[in-house]
């Protein structure tokens, strides 16, 4: 692959790779247990906390980008205040290309652990509470093995999504080689110089090959999901 792709493409595709699996690694535990709540409990504001996990989904990138760019921004409501007492900036830094990552994959790993979720019986997590155990037990030993592969299946959508994540990161940390250049980003540069067309094309590729694979994978697991609960 290093053959192949040349250092500035490689250095795309690496801090693409880096960003995504920062982004997932993240917000998996937020995501989970968003996902529980929403598959779970009954509480005022539930639709309006649904409705902001998928916001992301129906606002255009570059609205959520300069939501981000509002709050998170040396400036902003929340940056100021982290770049103040704790020294963490997000805005024009790869760690901000992997919130904006973060934000956009969220709604589907959300999802798809919800629907894991809502999979399980209840009664199964009913009888465990009537044995003793606490909530947090219950879910830890019964519901958490039982959505391990809805877990894994929300993950490697959110990975595929933080790697194809374009408006709302150019918007957020510009597109800076070798700092905020991602593989998407790349792509849109190369594509605005003549001659860049073969470059963008091997790109484009590696793209590809990422999606198709991320799909398959969340295939595979979503079956192991339906024959765990099916029992099969």
């Amino acid at each position: 692959m290093t053959d192949w792709l040349t250092p500035e493409e490689w250095r795309a595709v690496t801090l693409s790779l880096r960003v995504a699996t920062v982004a997932v690694v993240t917000s998996l535990p937020l995501g989970v247990a968003t996902a529980f709540v929403l598959a779970r409990r009954e509480f005022w504001g539930k639709q309006v906390l649904n409705g902001l996990v998928h916001l992301p989904l129906i606002l255009p990138p570059v609205v959520t980008g300069y939501l981000l760019l509002l709050t998170f921004g040396r400036k902003g409501y929340v940056g100021q205040f982290l770049d103040e007492w704790f020294g963490i900036v997000f805005a024009f830094r790869w760690t901000g290309a992997a919130l904006a990552a973060a934000v956009m994959g969220f709604p589907l790993m959300v999802r798809t652990i919800r629907l894991a979720i809502e999979a399980v019986d209840p009664k199964l997590e009913q009888a465990a509470g009537t044995l003793g155990a606490s909530r947090p037990w219950v879910f830890l030993t019964v519901t958490l093995p039982l959505i391990v592969p809805g877990v894994l299946a929300g993950a490697i959508l959110s990975f595929a999504k933080a790697m194809g994540e374009f408006g709302a990161t150019i918007t957020f940390v510009s597109n800076i080689p070798g700092q905020t250049q991602t593989l998407p980003t790349a792509i849109y540069s190369f594509l605005q110089v003549p001659g860049g067309e073969a470059q963008a094309g091997r790109l484009v590729l590696v793209a590809l090959a990422v999606a198709m694979a991320a799909l398959l994978l969340s295939e595979w697991t979503g079956r192991r999901v339906a024959r765990r609960i099916s029992g099969a």
